[in-house]
């Protein structure tokens, strides 16, 4: 039997306190009667003490202070670990409202005694939740969405605003799928079309509301229809998200007959958002009371909605304008025009929940749509019942001719392309507390300035042999055979789609005609971010070597035709985190993209975690069965107000694991002879490489792209 360690003394508590506090206190008698009150606590309760107070300190003085003061009480009334989420929530509440607020937090023990103790089964967001739904939204069809912890359950059409807890139910099981429900009916409101208007000269929904004498009126009765019509989608297409439906509206009393029979059209197989506004009309005319809403009701935020949709279609149309530019002038055309372009679909993306396929129509010949089309026409879809006339059209003109396309100049720069610089909040990962700090880091797109127009053919003549051997080496890459599954027409069954065709019909449902499978000789299906460190210990020689490197993978990734992008990255502190772009994913190799290559130039500091966080939610936008990060960096992430050490690297990785979380690869190449001292912790063992000529960069490269592509 251990003998228990005796508890320190006041005396010896107390000069430790006031080590600790001497930064702040300018009386050594502040620190005394918090010392005294701590040295009557066990020996167990005083380590634990005195470690939070050490990395409370390290954010604020003041704010390990009232800690100090606040312990003891604490421990009287909580365990050790409810003890620690106290510390934690109060230093969240620091984070993100300031000193007074995270002060209120630590002396309110009671009210957050109390509360911990009614949420044994709570489910929280960022500890249980997150990454399931990330991965369950994911699995769904339709545009791609981010989740984030919201004060309202609502969407903007690209982000799933959610509550940081749920604690309405008795059970984990059930909050969980509460948590599920909610993510999945904001997502059916931008799956079945809750703001789809026909084209984008329609009327818009905040138009129609606002045509009744109360508008405010109106959209609660729109909200609450919409939220029936949605919920009807989800049991017809997803069963058993309805049977737990049903088992958590045990709680909830049933609507009433007048209301069922209001709601009976929007439960039909092909009522749309018409048919909830025409049902609007009768409720409105009839002053119809709310029925109560189930409780994963999401609030349909149409003014949030709308404003993301008007800057998505403006971006899209102009992407997929590029897109078919740039794939037309690809296309063996005679005289390289083409009088007629038509897109088409084989199945209907507004009920389909499987991916839809589209083909291209070239002056009457079908073909099929590249990767990046296909993406960007969905996602138009999801919003339009008709693609905008001006998509379709590559130039202003009926006529496509490539030669008349304009190039930019390299000694020019691109007027408009970028006329704002996008800002983002990105939480990071504090090992002392084990806990994120929220919106912690602020990050901003720049536009990487253009260099000299000759750095480009130099390198090419420098490394001539290689670059030669490069395409070879990538050539033999591209040609590869897969088979497609879930066809109309093949060579051989394909026996999941008949299983599921056969589920289909036993369901009462109509049975797919695509259950055979065939040989496609296909493009790969790759998307890659490279992010360079162009912080300031890349000056010299190290810069020479990225840029040089950058363009033999631009000459060779334009071989096997890979989607591809390149950032740069730098900054100065958490609040000027600097994303520089290079080349965007969907944006051609062209001249203005190797003058920003020649352009890169050594910047400030390293902060990887939130370039990464950032990049991770970029590649989560492309639609592409392998998605790579790859970092080229020459040392440790570094920043100097305090961002070093093993607080950068617990960072970095923190935001490694959520890239792997969310289907990424990341994996760096380095000349940073040390490497090995921090990268397998960051990375892992396999995923890094360090290389310190630039002969062999591009070569490795290729290896590390057969490795994961094959």
């Amino acid at each position: 039997m251990q003998t228990p360690q005796p508890a320190l003394d006041a005396v010896t508590i107390e000069e430790r306190l006031n080590e600790m506090l001497d930064a702040v206190l300018s009386s050594r008698r502040t620190a005394s009667e918090p010392a005294k009150q701590l040295a009557k606590c066990s020996r167990a309760q005083q380590d634990f003490a005195l470690h939070w107070l050490g990395v409370i300190i390290s954010t604020n003085s003041e704010m390990g202070f009232q800690f100090a003061c606040h312990a003891p009480q604490a421990f009287s009334v909580m365990d050790l670990a409810q003890v620690e989420q106290w510390v934690l929530h109060a230093m969240d509440i620091y984070d993100r409202q300031g000193l007074y607020p995270g002060s209120q937090a630590l002396a309110d023990i009671n009210g957050f005694a109390l509360t911990f103790s009614q949420s044994r089964t709570a489910v929280g967001l960022d500890r249980d939740a997150g990454a399931i739904l990330v991965h369950f939204l994911r699995g769904l069809s339709g545009r791609g969405l981010r989740v984030k912890t919201g004060e309202t359950n609502c969407t903007d059409t690209e982000v799933v605003y959610l509550p940081g807890t749920i604690n309405d139910y008795p059970s984990r099981e059930k909050n969980l799928s509460l948590y599920r429900l909610i993510a999945t009916q904001l997502w059916a409101q931008t799956r079945f079309g809750t703001f789809r208007r026909a084209s984008p000269n329609a009327p818009r929904l905040s138009e129609q509301l606002s045509r009744y004498s109360d508008p405010k009126k109106a959209q609660q009765l729109f909200e609450r229809l919409e939220q029936a019509r949605l919920d009807a989608c989800i049991r017809r297409t997803l069963p058993g998200l309805g049977r737990q439906m049903d088992l958590l509206l045990n709680r909830s009393p049933k609507n009433n007959l007048k209301w069922q029979a209001l709601i009976a059209p929007l439960c039909c197989t092909d009522a749309t958002v018409t048919q909830t506004l025409a049902v609007l009309e009768q409720a409105y005319r009839d002053n119809q009371d709310l029925a109560l809403a189930p409780p994963w009701a999401g609030r349909i935020d149409i003014a949030l909605a709308e404003q993301a949709m008007d800057i998505r279609t403006q971006r899209e149309r102009e992407q997929l304008q590029t897109q078919l530019a740039q794939w037309l002038k690809d296309q063996p055309l005679e005289g390289n025009t083409a009088q007629e372009l038509k897109i088409t679909s084989d199945d209907d993306p507004k009920d389909a929940l499987g991916p839809v396929s589209f083909s291209i129509e070239i002056n009457g010949e079908s073909t099929s749509a590249p990767p990046a089309v296909n993406q960007l026409v969905q996602s138009l879809l999801l919003d339009f019942d008709q693609l905008p006339t001006k998509a379709l059209a590559p130039t202003s003109a009926t006529n496509y001719d490539a030669r008349e396309q304009p190039s930019l100049s390299p000694q020019a720069e691109e007027p408009n392309q970028y006329p704002q610089n996008p800002c983002y909040h990105y939480d990071e990962w504090d090992f002392r507390r084990r806990h994120y700090r929220k919106n912690w880091c602020v990050l901003r797109e720049l536009q990487m300035p253009m260099g000299e127009g000759s750095f480009y053919p130099q390198t090419i003549e420098k490394y001539k042999g290689s670059v030669i051997e490069l395409r070879r080496t990538f050539e033999a890459l591209r040609a590869s055979v897969r088979r497609v599954h879930r066809q109309r027409s093949g060579d051989e069954i394909d026996l999941d789609a008949l299983v599921d065709a056969r589920v289909s019909a036993f369901c009462g449902e109509e049975m797919s005609d695509r259950v055979l499978s065939r040989l496609d000789r296909s493009e790969r299906d790759i998307a890659v971010i490279f992010m360079v460190d162009v912080s300031g210990s890349t000056k010299g020689w190290i810069n020479d070597a990225e840029r040089e490197c950058l363009v033999l993978l631009c000459e060779a990734l334009q071989v096997l035709g890979d989607r591809y992008a390149i950032y740069g990255f730098s900054g100065m502190t958490r609040k000027r985190c600097e994303l520089y772009r290079i080349k965007e994913m969907d944006e051609a190799y062209s001249d203005a993209v190797k003058a920003r290559i020649a352009g890169i130039e050594p910047k400030d500091y390293t902060r990887m975690g939130a370039t990464i966080r950032h990049l991770t939610m970029l590649l989560n936008k492309v639609s592409s069965r392998t998605r790579l990060l790859i970092t080229l960096s020459d040392g440790k992430p570094d920043d100097y107000d305090g961002y070093r050490g093993e607080y950068g690297i617990e960072d970095t990785r923190q935001a490694l694991i959520e890239a792997k979380r969310s289907g990424i690869h990341p994996f760096c190449i380095t000349i940073d002879r040390e490497a090995r001292d921090y990268l397998p912790h960051m990375y892992g063992a396999v995923n890094y490489t360090q290389v310190d000529n630039v002969h062999r960069l591009p070569i490795r490269v290729s290896d590390i792209y057969r490795r994961l592509t094959v």
